[in-house]
């Protein structure tokens, strides 16, 4: 159910013209590589290159999310009737090896900048939901319908702080926190935080391997 009456700030339109500003200045620069990576993708396990699936947007419109596939086949289908832990245990199992390699480096979500440049979501904010699970989420935290009041995001407080076997009520705070404080500074801190974490993703990974046994 849609929430029309959903609260629209006027910071929400500068936040929109950095969306478009980011999205259009990363897709330009990265257009090589994005190709690259869908060649790569096309060349290892065939088609399709992209995952198209529904998610719940804003004032709970439906959309659709693009990614770099990263599963084998049919994946989704087979995915479909799991959350949380479950989830992210069968994932593992259905991940290409090219695909572990772009959802290390974050690669695998380059694609929602389309979604970005044509306004179903937003860099940050509240992570798109499959549609299956809405329903059910909001009959087990009663408030998680706010999170419709902003677009979803590619990144947010929530991906920042928080690991996927956090329960949803947790999540939700953060959530929550980003859209009730949301402002241009806070946007541009939350994007820093991000580009830092991705950029050092490979420093970290080695370390820990070189922490670890031999």
């Amino acid at each position: 159910m849609a929430h029309e009456h959903q609260e629209a700030r006027g910071v929400d339109l500068a936040l929109r013209a950095l969306d478009v500003a980011i999205s259009s200045l990363v897709l330009a620069v990265l257009a090589i590589p994005i190709g690259l990576i869908a060649l790569a993708i096309r060349l290892t396990s065939g088609a399709p290159v992209l995952y198209r699936g529904q998610r719940v947007g804003r004032a709970g419109r439906m959309f659709t999310m693009y990614k770099f596939r990263t599963l084998t086949p049919d994946a989704e289908t087979r995915l479909g009737p799991y959350l949380g832990p479950e989830l992210t245990a069968l994932t593992v199992m259905e991940t290409t090896r090219l695909g572990r390699a772009l959802r290390s480096a974050h690669l695998d979500e380059l694609p929602q900048l389309y979604n970005v440049l044509g306004g179903t979501m937003s860099i940050v904010g509240p992570r798109p939901i499959r549609p299956a699970f809405f329903a059910e989420l909001c009959e087990q935290v009663p408030q998680y319908w706010q999170r419709l009041v902003a677009p979803p995001g590619m990144t947010g407080f929530a991906q920042l702080r928080m690991t996927r076997e956090m329960t949803w009520a947790e999540k939700l705070a953060h959530d929550l926190e980003y859209i009730a404080d949301r402002s241009v500074s806070l946007y541009l801190r939350v994007c820093a935080a991000t580009a830092w974490r991705i950029l050092t993703t490979p420093v970290r990974a080695l370390a820990g391997r070189r922490a670890g046994p031999e």
